[in-house]
């Protein structure tokens, strides 16, 4: 992970297009910040920079420092001038450590040393941890032929974690594990009506304990399932599909895609409308419109349309910027976002661009 993330942030630079002379820095910035636990890139980035996205941009890489990517409590970040550039470098904290038992979980004279401090993450990612893992988009008849589930222990209709349920399907190439989940909304781009996708509401998790023929229909079975996790409650007609295992990035590198993106927020998790900070929301940019997981967006309410008296015409007003969000996840025709600023109340069909 370590490779990769100095792999990472030593092509940001080239990937996003970053041009010194776009970088501003906030009237009221600091000279000097010791790092916080609980703060993000994305934070100490606000203090410094009035677009927290060109971070790398003046970022200035210490070798004689240990991993000089990743930014731990303690450690003070100093902004410097470099042939009349702003630079921050980063002054190390001595790092605490723990002491604790050797391997053989028996006390002796060998100790292990572990650090106290983690990294900190780039963004906040608990606000994003169970999309990042667990929400998917997928394409259209994903749903239809999958088994689903047909009831719980007792005949309940109702189902959590630690109990078993009972799945009717397609088993002729079992899997060990399934995900269960709910179909969720449909989404089509609002401009061509062309269908990108459907939520697939991440329900729970469960394990398969065993297989029996299902005799009104010799190409079923009936699985019973062990459910081992679950986000809400699993009820009858959720459908099963593979586990899509996913690895949660510890850091992302903010910035701007490197082409023009126009687009909008299709949706809110829970399917409400209201957009608010740390809402994650999918919008109609994906891979094919060269949107990938770090790429910023500002998102801009629609400006209205008045009635000019005089002229006796319809003007529409400009469209106000009102908050940024970025790409954690990329699909082909679509993305997952996560709302890092909203200056104004936000709300589903509110416009996305590069910020």
């Amino acid at each position: 992970m370590k490779k990769i993330i100095l792999a990472a942030a030593a092509t940001l630079l080239v990937a996003f297009g970053l041009q010194a002379q776009d970088v501003r820095l906030k009237p009221d910035h600091p000279d000097t910040y010791v790092v916080q636990k609980g703060d993000t890139l994305w934070d100490i980035s606000g203090r410094f920079l009035s677009q927290p996205w060109y971070w790398p941009e003046i970022w200035q890489v210490n070798p004689q420092v240990e991993n000089p990517h990743l930014i731990y409590p303690g450690d003070r970040l100093n902004l410097v001038y470099i042939d009349g550039q702003p630079r921050l470098e980063l002054e190390r904290a001595p790092t605490a450590y723990k002491l604790s038992p050797a391997s053989d979980n028996r006390l002796g004279p060998t100790v292990r040393r572990e650090p106290i401090e983690t990294a900190i993450p780039a963004i906040p990612l608990d606000a994003i941890n169970a999309f990042l893992s667990r929400s998917r988009i997928v394409g259209p008849g994903a749903f239809n032929g999958v088994p689903y589930v047909i009831s719980g222990q007792d005949q309940r209709i109702l189902m959590g974690a630690g109990e078993k349920i009972y799945a009717r399907g397609d088993f002729r190439e079992p899997l060990p594990s399934y995900g269960i989940y709910r179909p969720g909304p449909i989404y089509a781009d609002p401009y061509t009506g062309e269908e990108l996708g459907q939520q697939a509401l991440d329900v729970g998790s469960v394990d398969l304990r065993q297989l029996d023929v299902d005799n009104a229909n010799t190409e079923f079975a009936v699985a019973t399932m062990d459910v081992t996790r679950t986000s809400r409650d699993i009820r009858l007609q959720d459908r099963l599909l593979p586990v899509e295992e996913r690895a949660i990035a510890a850091l992302f590198q903010p910035g701007a895609p490197a082409v023009p993106v126009e687009g909008v927020i299709l949706g809110v998790e829970e399917g409400v409308t209201q957009v608010a900070k740390y809402d994650v929301v999918a919008i109609n940019r994906g891979l094919r419109e060269g949107l990938e997981p770090g790429h910023v967006l500002a998102i801009y309410k629609r400006g209205a349309t008045v009635r000019d008296q005089i002229a006796r015409q319809n003007v529409k007003l400009p469209d106000e910027r009102a908050g940024v969000l970025m790409v954690f996840r990329s699909f082909e025709k679509m993305s997952l976002g996560l709302v890092l600023e909203a200056d104004k109340p936000l709300a589903v069909m509110d416009l996305v661009r590069n910020p």
